[in-house]
């Protein structure tokens, strides 16, 4: 099977950039599959998991909009900002989600609530992908469809 180049790239660094069999990015309409070959196109990615498959395993990432380019055998990434599962603190991550969840609860009307539902949304996007790093997958066959 043939491999794709993944580069993922944020303002301040290049956050991945190897030979993958796929990957599963936040597409601002749906999750968005890629594999080898994949028809060219160009699309804004919303706060979300980013999949990369290689050599049977998962990894999973956390990515906070931008863009992502697809040419037949590479796919660019240029993300607001993303985040390896390593570099998150579930910690942080679960008092961002009670704070976020505290403050939509509130009645205040001078609440940012746009403030808040983001808040909310990428606290629970860094929990999701701590909880599918912890239970990474192993020799995944080709093509197969996982959660």
């Amino acid at each position: 099977m043939s491999d794709i180049k993944l580069d993922i790239v944020t303002p301040e660094s290049i956050i991945y950039s190897d030979d993958v069999q796929a990957i599963v990015a936040p597409g601002i309409e749906g999750d968005l599959g890629i594999l080898p070959n994949h028809t060219p196109l160009i699309t804004t990615l919303r706060s979300g998991v980013l999949m990369i498959r290689k050599d049977g395993e998962e990894l999973h990432l956390a990515v906070f909009g931008g863009f992502l380019e697809v040419r037949p055998n590479r796919v660019i990434v240029l993300a607001d900002a993303a985040e390896r599962h390593e570099e998150i603190d579930r910690e942080q991550a679960e008092k961002a989600r009670r704070q976020a969840e505290q403050r939509l609860s509130c009645k205040d009307t001078n609440l940012d609530m746009a403030s808040a539902e983001a808040q909310l949304r990428q606290a629970l996007v860094r929990l999701k992908v701590i909880e599918k790093n912890t239970k990474r997958k192993k020799h995944i066959p080709p093509f197969s469809i996982v959660d």
